[in-house]
């Protein structure tokens, strides 16, 4: 069927949702409109779909949600995996509840088992689930730090980590063969939870998440009483592990911003609920400041990734990027395994290609290898997965640049309860030898070298902008630079016509003959081209002239 066609399946289907019938019947006349919504599905992209919240094949509804849920049964039954079961957690986003259910109810009907958490949960701890009950996947229904209107489902494998690349194509053909999404047929959850074949998950496996992060600690609860931490889940799944980790590991002075503290689906107090973006700290700075805080620490609503705001030389709060808080957490875990014994001969650190080059730079002063990987933490749970079964590494730290940490491997997506409760941590430590966080900051730029990194970033929502975000693309093969802010472009890595080593990816990275680089690919999760540059420096001030210039450059270059 074409678009149209489609459109009025939808529209003239009897058992169609009141509501997303509604929506189509009001844009009967607007035929851009009707070919957002149908002329594609949503496309399955790290690991999962995401997506506009409503009605068609391009939207985030119950019908779509089900047609995942067809193809991943369909594959757990020809692996005969049905009996292991898939874990099903939610967050506090708008038909989080309701699309989690209906994923559980497509996979009941299968005879898969089904462990579905009764209450909102973080992504890393559905990946923590999967592991703990032994599960052949798991489901997340989130769509991370994405505008309220968006929702989405990511997929694990059983190992905890995003699904590989080969079991996505084997659900998508499942997936493919779907005629019609309102015939797939689903099963009665309390027919489902009367016959065992459905799990409500609750304290148990809570609180096991929470003890094996509270185990990563290195130093006594003692140390850590006195240190003050102003919280903000940014209205989403983190506060419950992460007050009771930090609770666990004697942190008695954290306070969580009233007005961010609750679960909602509109994120009513940020513009954006993203720890990458510094005004979505204004209202946790200002509580902060009250509190006499040392410490903010905000996370995104399914409490993946962190930002984290430090008090600078001058007393005021300063937001960090996503590579200075891998670096804090990079120099402090080896440093605090070396002072123990601790440090293994085969330590290894995992990172992405766009992440900074300092993380390598701390990692080989410590003895450590440096893994680079492709942006999505799959890649780094597999690099986890491999070494585990192989024994030629030993996985310490994975991280990349868009604030996403990993330091235990129970589960295989970045933690955001992890990363919070070693930086409040190390914050305790270094502020007991009479040193600020800055201050930590301004000795490994010392010790290391003065990196600093920028992003240049652009949405382009719709099918235009996915023609556009394409365009880019051959545009910037087709005519690359020789020169930037008049510094020699050394080589160029395409890793769509295949690096050693690596998957192929729409990636560009380029080389400069002064040790910097940049890096453009379109995003997995949303409707935006991402363009990372990298820069070192002798010092703090030619880094940021160097990262000004090259920033100008691209941004002309790129038309942005």
């Amino acid at each position: 069927m074409n678009y149209l066609d489609l459109y009025h399946h939808w529209l003239h289907f009897d058992g169609l949702d009141s509501v997303l019938k509604e929506e189509l019947r009001q844009i009967q006349k607007h035929d851009v409109e009707i070919q957002e919504r149908f002329s594609q599905s949503l496309s399955f992209g790290t690991a999962g779909i995401r997506g506009i919240i409503g009605a068609g094949t391009n939207r985030m509804n119950i019908y779509t949600v089900r047609k995942l849920a067809q193809g991943l049964g369909e594959w757990l039954h020809h692996e005969n995996l049905a009996d292991q079961g898939v874990a099903i957690g939610y967050d506090t986003r708008h038909g989080s509840v309701e699309f989690s259910r209906e994923v559980a109810k497509v996979l009941l009907h299968h005879g898969v088992k089904v462990y579905l958490f009764g209450q909102i949960c973080p992504s890393p701890e559905l990946s923590f689930a999967v592991r703990y009950y032994e599960a052949a996947a798991g489901i997340m229904v989130t769509a991370s730090h994405n505008p309220p209107n968006y929702n989405g489902i990511k997929v694990y494998g059983a190992d905890g980590a995003q699904i590989s690349p080969l079991i996505t194509s084997e659900i998508l053909d499942n997936i493919s063969q779907i005629s019609d999404a309102f015939m797939i047929p689903v099963a009665d959850l309390t027919e489902a939870e009367k016959d065992g074949t459905l799990v409500w998950l609750g304290s148990e496996v809570d609180q096991a998440y929470y003890e094996n992060v509270a185990s990563l600690a290195f130093q006594d609860n003692e140390q850590n009483k006195h240190f003050r931490i102003v919280y903000s889940p940014l209205h989403g799944t983190g506060r419950p592990p992460i007050e009771s980790v930090l609770s666990l590991k004697g942190f008695e002075n954290v306070f969580v911003v009233p007005e961010q503290a609750d679960p909602d689906p509109n994120f009513s107090t940020v513009k954006s609920p993203n720890p990458e973006d510094p005004t979505s700290f204004e209202l946790a700075i200002a509580y902060a400041n009250q509190q006499q805080a040392d410490l903010v620490l905000v996370t995104d609503p399914d409490a993946d990734r962190i930002g984290i705001a430090i008090r600078d030389e001058n007393n005021r709060f300063s937001h960090l990027t996503g590579n200075q808080i891998g670096a804090l957490l990079l120099f402090y875990l080896l440093s605090q395994r070396v002072d123990r014994g601790e440090l293994p001969s085969n330590g290894a650190l995992v990172k992405s290609i766009v992440s900074s080059d300092l993380g390598e730079s701390i990692a080989s002063y410590f003895g450590i290898m440096t893994q680079n990987t492709l942006t999505g933490f799959r890649y780094i749970g597999e690099f986890i997965q491999k070494w585990k079964q192989t024994g030629e590494y030993t996985f310490l730290f994975g991280y990349e640049e868009s604030y996403g940490y990993l330091i235990g491997d129970f589960c295989r997506d970045k933690d955001a309860t992890q990363a919070c409760l070693l930086l409040a941590e190390l914050g305790a430590y270094y502020q007991k030898q009479g040193m600020p966080i800055y201050q930590v900051l301004d000795l490994i730029y010392k010790k290391f070298g003065y990196f600093q990194e920028t992003q240049i970033s652009v949405t382009l929502e719709g099918l235009e902008g996915s023609k556009q975000l394409k365009e880019i693309m051959v545009r910037t093969r087709s005519n690359p630079p020789s020169h930037v802010a008049n510094i020699k472009v050394c080589s160029i890595q395409d890793y769509l016509q295949g690096i050693e080593g690596f998957p192929k990816a729409d990636v560009l990275k380029y080389l400069l003959e002064d040790g910097s680089w940049f890096a453009i690919r379109p995003s997995g999760t949303e409707p935006k081209m991402k363009c990372y540059v990298g820069v070192k420096g002798s010092s703090s001030s030619e880094a940021e002239e160097k990262r000004i210039a090259i920033k100008e450059y691209l941004a002309g270059w790129l038309g942005f």
